[in-house]
């Protein structure tokens, strides 16, 4: 009988500021979290990963590479970050050059079940659940629907 290669959840080469709080089982390596964050269960941050102060990271939220994220934002359940469009068709398959980064402000917060593609995101945000923001927001206000776009500043 075949058996199938198993990998346990795990903080791998994290590094971790003051009164941070994870809730296993979660899935982080090689990333930042800074003082005072909390990260929900069933949650993957990967390498490179930058999180600011007092910044909420919610269950099943995914944070891929190439994301930096501001202090004392909300990152809510299910959010996740992209950071591969396609940009020859398909998946990127390992070629790190075609992934693109996101930077998220402060005070960004980011209901359930939104997609962030590679966006750079200003300070004092408001992401609607299951928004899919796919272009810059330079403007503070609220953002809903797909594609995301402002209903109230």
């Amino acid at each position: 009988m075949n058996r199938p290669k198993i990998f346990e959840s795990a903080e791998r080469e994290v590094i971790y500021g003051e009164n941070v709080t994870i809730v296993r089982p979660s899935n982080l390596y090689e990333c930042f979290l800074d003082d005072n964050t909390f990260v929900g269960p069933f949650v993957e941050i990967q390498k490179g990963v930058k999180i600011g102060k007092r910044t909420k990271v919610q269950s099943h939220a995914f944070i891929c590479e190439l994301v930096t994220i501001g202090e004392d934002c909300f990152i809510g359940h299910g959010v996740c970050f992209i950071n591969d469009l396609f940009a020859e068709g398909g998946p990127a398959n390992g070629n790190r050059s075609l992934w693109k980064e996101t930077m998220i402000g402060n005070r960004v917060s980011i209901g359930s079940n939104a997609t962030i593609l590679p966006v750079n995101i200003c300070d004092d945000v408001v992401i609607g659940a299951g928004a899919v923001i796919t272009k810059d927001i330079t403007e503070s206000g609220v953002y809903v629907g797909n594609p995301a776009r402002l209903i109230k500043k």
